[in-house]
């Protein structure tokens, strides 16, 4: 005789469905019909939509954003709303620098926990995927690695890395045209130059420059990859990115939602990246630990290693024990270092050559300003060795000829304008607040927020936001915007920059207004670092090649964590970067 607990087993198992069911029907017509009715956003002018209609691509594809930014701002203002997964969610954007202001420098803000969670699968908790009382200690903790000082004897490293991709592009020269010596109708004689020229993809050998550029300068580890791209490390992160770089569909949204889908359903990207998350945590729990030992070895004998890595370390041990990063913390900013110091850095650089290809006249300019600095000084190339003296300050006699000059300057600035490597940011609403506003918004009922209204005789300056609400910074939009640049802001014009000649700090600062590198408590701290390569690569490279555009080819850009460029129609092949070049 079967038990009557046993029995009644069907019927509980009916009830606790038709409960769940029920709540689940509850909270989607909370989320799709009742919360949006409280939701203040909803009184902000802005695009309508269908139901579940979304304007996420439209803001967040750089082939679409700019027009979208362009037309949103003429119809809506400098403040407005648009619709995230649908009406349900309601998402703030703002040109307003009142307004981004108090965003980015509030607790209040933080990055969602959905992109959090993206980059810590990649570059677990380091600087970037971080946020709070987390965050402001990492910031503090590496902000010495990128001292002035401190990016002033990399310059060294750059140099260095720069005077071997020159070396490599002569390679490949000269390996194509003896492939064609002899045929006077050959590919090499044709195209935009008048004497042999050769298509090199920038990009890519940017990009393994900029690799070594980090792995030297970050912790004092060469991955070779200008010579071969074999280094088991090196590898490893290149297929990491790359994954990365498909973006997120529907399938990995959810996994954001339910981790133990990854562990359930493994496919061919998640065993890559796990593979080569394990090769990186086993080379860096290595780096680590000898970084410790050196640096305790440097404390009795006072020979100290300057690469970020070992400033890292330094700054680390002056905090309290319980405020210390652990060695794995350590081993993510490595991580975070990689990203952030080799491909936001080369996509901006490969931008520059870009631009210098489009507009010769202002590359003849700069190369003319650069021939008062020597690509070469003599010594330089005779001892690279990192523990020479003498190349060290060559170097920085160098680097501090070419860092006053001002057309390099102003081209660097113009190219991280239109093109910045982080298109935009996200933040979401830790609880409900006030945003204060500069510039005033035309409410849907006809009242206006952030100016005297007349009728009301109420003097209103914020708009109300509520606890959990998306809002974007348009990064690339505000670079963009003609209200700060003038009617000009989609065009490439370094000399914009003479009026900020006084004005170095490249971050939105009265006199500058550059979004590249963030605001406010998480602006980017390494925009020194960038700048500094940027301006060695491009001062060491130029007065040796000549660049032009390579034929019909036609590059784009696609919004993965870096805005990167590809070749039209050539999607599935990843970052490509054509240029023409030719050896001067």
């Amino acid at each position: 005789m079967v038990p009557s607990y046993i029995a009644l087993i069907p019927q509980a198992c009916f009830v606790a469905a038709v409960v769940l069911g029920l709540r689940v029907v509850a909270w989607f017509v909370y989320m799709m019909v009742i919360a949006p009715l409280s939701d203040p956003m909803r009184h902000l002018p802005g695009p309508d939509g269908s139901l579940l209609e979304s304007h996420i691509q439209r803001v967040m594809d750089p082939e679409l954003s700019f027009q979208t930014y362009k037309d949103w701002r003429t119809r809506y203002g400098k403040t407005f709303r648009f619709q995230g997964f649908g009406r349900h969610d309601y998402r703030l954007m703002t040109f307003d620098i009142r307004a981004i202001s108090h965003i980015m420098s509030s607790s209040n803000y933080e990055k969602p926990w959905q992109t959090r969670s993206f980059l810590g699968r990649l570059i677990g908790k380091g600087i970037f995927s971080s946020e709070g009382r987390a965050h402001e200690l990492q910031r503090r903790i590496v902000a010495p690695a990128f001292s002035h000082h401190s990016v002033t004897r990399a310059t060294t490293i750059f140099f260095r890395k720069a005077d071997e991709v020159c070396d490599r592009w002569r390679d490949i020269i000269a390996e194509r045209m003896e492939q064609t010596r002899g045929d006077a109708h050959s590919s090499a004689h044709q195209g935009p130059f008048p004497v042999p020229s050769t298509v090199v993809d920038i990009a890519a050998w940017i990009s393994r420059a900029s690799f070594d550029v980090i792995g030297l300068a970050g912790f004092g580890y060469d991955f070779h990859a200008l010579k071969d791209e074999s280094e088991e490390v090196y590898c490893a992160y290149r297929k990491m990115f790359r994954i990365a770089d498909k973006g997120l569909n529907l399938w990995q949204i959810l996994e954001l939602y339910f981790p133990v889908l990854r562990k359930i359903f493994v496919t061919d990207d998640i065993r890559i990246t796990n593979e080569s998350k394990k090769i990186i945590a086993k080379a860096g729990q290595a780096i680590v630990a000898e970084k410790k030992r050196a640096f305790q070895e440097a404390q009795v004998h006072g020979d100290e290693e300057k690469d970020l890595l070992t400033l890292l370390i330094k700054s680390n041990l002056h905090n309290s024990k319980e405020l210390r990063l652990t060695d794995e913390e350590l081993q993510d900013q490595c991580s975070t270092f990689l990203l952030a110091g080799s491909d936001s850095v080369s996509t901006a650089i490969s931008w520059c050559f870009q631009f210098l290809a489009m507009y010769p006249d202002v590359q003849i300019r700069l190369r003319r300003e650069l021939s008062g600095a020597p690509y070469k000084i003599e010594g330089l190339e005779s001892d690279n060795s990192m523990d020479s003296g003498f190349v060290d300050t060559s170097a920085r006699a160098r680097w501090y000829e070419i860092a006053r000059m001002p057309l390099l300057d102003h081209v660097i600035r113009e190219t991280l304008r239109l093109h910045p490597p982080v298109h935009s940011t996200i933040r979401v609403a830790l609880k409900d607040d006030y945003v204060p506003l500069h510039h005033p918004v035309t409410l849907r009922n006809g009242r206006l927020v952030g100016s005297h209204d007349q009728r009301s005789e109420i003097w209103e300056r914020d708009i109300k936001i509520r606890k959990g609400t998306y809002v974007h910074i348009p990064l690339e939009g505000y670079n963009l915007s003609q209200d700060q640049w003038g009617e000009d802001a989609l065009s490439f014009n370094p000399d914009r920059w003479k009026q900020f000649r006084h004005k170095n700090t490249p971050s939105l600062t009265p006199g500058s207004n550059l979004m590249t590198f963030g605001y406010g408590s998480s602006s980017c701290l390494g925009y020194r670092f960038t700048i500094a390569e940027m301006k060695v690569f491009i001062a060491t490279i130029l007065p040796q090649f000549e660049f032009a555009l390579a034929g019909d080819v036609e590059v784009s850009r696609f919004n993965a964590i870096i805005t990167r460029p590809y070749v039209k129609g050539k999607w599935s092949e990843g970052t490509q970067m054509p240029i023409s070049i030719r050896e001067l």
